[in-house]
C-alpha cells in the first residue's frame, strides 16, 4: 500500500499469480469489459505470439472517497513460463494482496502445486508474510473435461486458509466473484494495519460500493449487493 497524505492518493496493489495459461489475462479482460469508464484506466497486455504473458499485464481501477481520496487499485498479472521467476518475483513485490490461479483440471493438478509452492517463494524472497498477505484462489476452465467437482473444490477450501472460488474466465463465470472476494480481503489487511475506515474515512462498505457499483453484475450474485449494471450504478442503482 502506497499512502500519500500531501496528495490525498492511496495505492493499493493486487496480483493475480498462477501457471501460464490458466487465465489471468483473460480475468483481467473480462474485470475490463465489465467496469465502466469512469472507474477504469488502460489495460496494459505485453505478450508473446503465443498469447502467453511477457512482462505483465496491468489493469488500474480507481475512484474518489467521500473524504476526498484519490483510491487506485491496481491489478497486475504475472508471466506463467518457468522462465519468467525473476520477473514474477518483481511484479509481486509490493502486493496487498494475490489472486492464484489454477486450473481445475486433475491432470493440472503438478502444475498448479509447483506454482503455488513458487509463489510462497516469491513472496519471502520479497519479504511478504505468506501467513498475512490475503492470498484467494480461483480455480478456473471447470467446463473442461476431467474438471474438478464443486464437492472437491469445497474440499480444498476446507483444508486451507485462502477464500476459493470456482470459475470459467472465458465466459466470465466466477471473474467478478474473484476479484470482490480479493479486493474485500485486501481491504480488511489493511483496515487493520492503517485504520482506513478511522484515519481516512473510508470504510469496507464505500471501497467495495465505489469499485463495484460500477460495474455490470449482471447474472453474478453480486447484484444482490450492489445492483447488476454500470447503467443502474450512473443513476443511483443499487444499495
Amino acid at each position: 500500500m502506497q499512502l500519500n497524505h500531501a496528495q490525498r492518493e492511496l495505492t493499493l496493489k493486487i496480483v493475480y499469480y498462477g501457471p501460464g495459461l490458466s487465465g489471468k489475462t483473460t480475468n483481467l479482460r473480462h474485470l475490463h469489459a465489465k467496469a465502466s469508464p469512469e472507474v477504469r484506466g488502460r489495460l496494459l497486455t505485453v505478450e508473446t505470439h503465443d498469447d502467453r504473458t511477457l512482462f505483465f499485464d496491468l489493469l488500474p481501477v480507481f475512484f474518489s472517497t467521500s473524504t476526498g481520496f484519490k483510491v487506485k487499485v491496481k491489478l497486475f498479472t504475472v508471466p506463467g513460463q518457468v522462465i519468467h521467476n525473476a520477473t514474477r518475483r518483481i511484479v509481486l513485490q509490493g502486493a496487498d494482496a494475490v489472486v492464484f490461479i489454477a486450473d481445475s483440471r486433475r491432470t493440472a493438478t503438478a502444475d498448479n502445486n509447483a506454482y503455488w509452492r513458487n509463489l510462497q517463494e516469491n513472496m519471502k524472497e520479497n519479504n511478504l508474510d505468506p501467513a498475512q498477505v490475503p492470498v484467494v484462489i480461483q480455480f478456473n476452465k471447470k467446463d473442461l473435461p476431467d474438471a474438478r467437482t464443486d464437492a472437491e473444490i469445497e474440499a480444498s477450501r476446507q483444508r486451507g486458509g485462502e477464500a476459493v472460488v470456482g470459475a470459467v474466465a472465458l465466459k466470465g463465470e466466477g471473474v467478478l466473484e474473484t476479484f470482490h472476494a480479493v479486493a474485500q480481503a485486501a481491504y480488511r489487511r489493511l483496515d487493520l494495519r492503517a485504520h482506513l475506515a478511522r484515519n481516512l474515512g473510508l470504510t469496507e462498505e464505500e471501497f467495495l460500493g465505489q469499485i463495484f457499483r460500477r460495474m455490470d453484475l449482471t447474472g453474478t450474485a453480486l447484484m444482490a449487493l450492489y445492483g447488476g449494471t454500470v447503467d443502474e450504478a450512473r443513476s443511483g442503482g443499487g444499495r
